[in-house]
């Protein structure tokens, strides 16, 4: 829909291209997230103007804070950058239905503490491998995560949400695909006593062959911020 409405609103005559920060996951929202926009002729000169016009013909789900004039060396996809993703999910009962595209409902009772305990040990420098949507011999899997913690929903609120949720807030520099979900899986198996805090101890090391088979809904994941060094 980006590609689109810069045809749309850009001249005939002025060819582009657009690098995007990461790709989500179908049913997977945004708060923030950016793009790289490369034109071959004249360049924009009003980025006021430019970022009203592009706004008031987007569609209605997208909407663009702001716009920066970057120099010939910033690749969006090469540069350094911290992301935060945000999971948000209930336990033990049903949700109203207007819920389901922004939280993930889990109808079993979940040991919040423990996941909690299990979602501290994401942190730091690991093996993610076993976090990754059908891993290959020869990927990089050893990545750190800033900051992983569970925390009570105080962010995202509407009258049709439970009274309590929580959320599953991950910092880190790079994920691999599902990798979030993957980890939000395991702390869900956690929270059910399905597997141990050991078991998450384990699947981290150097030598783990372990493999995460619950992948989280997308639903509940949301990109929540990001930030280039």
């Amino acid at each position: 829909m980006i590609e689109r409405t810069l045809k749309f609103i850009l001249d005939d005559n002025q060819h582009f291209k657009i690098l995007a920060a990461g790709r989500t996951d179908a049913m997977v929202s945004a708060t923030e997230t950016a793009f790289e926009l490369f034109l071959e002729n004249q360049p924009i000169y009003d980025f006021k103007d430019f970022l009203e016009l592009f706004n008031y013909n987007l569609p209605q789900d997208i909407r663009a804070l702001s716009m920066h004039e970057v120099d010939e060396d910033f690749n969006i996809i090469n540069c350094s950058k911290t992301k935060e993703y945000l999971y948000l999910f209930t336990e033990g009962q049903k949700n109203h239905p207007f819920c389901a595209p922004f939280i993930t409902t889990i109808l079993d009772a979940l040991d919040i503490d423990k996941m909690q305990q299990g979602a501290k040990l994401f942190q730091g420098e690991h093996n993610f491998k076993t976090y990754i949507y059908k891993p290959t011999n020869d990927g990089k899997y050893i990545r750190t995560i800033d900051s992983c913690e569970i925390i009570e929903n105080t962010l995202y609120t509407a009258n049709f949400f439970p009274e309590q949720s929580y959320m599953l807030r991950v910092k880190g520099k790079g994920f691999g695909r599902n990798q979030i979900r993957l980890m939000m899986g395991a702390l869900i198996k956690l929270g059910k006593s399905e597997i141990t805090l050991d078991y998450i101890k384990q699947s981290l090391l150097l030598e783990s062959t372990e493999v995460m088979d619950y992948i989280a809904p997308a639903s509940g994941l949301i990109l929540n911020k990001i930030e280039f060094d």
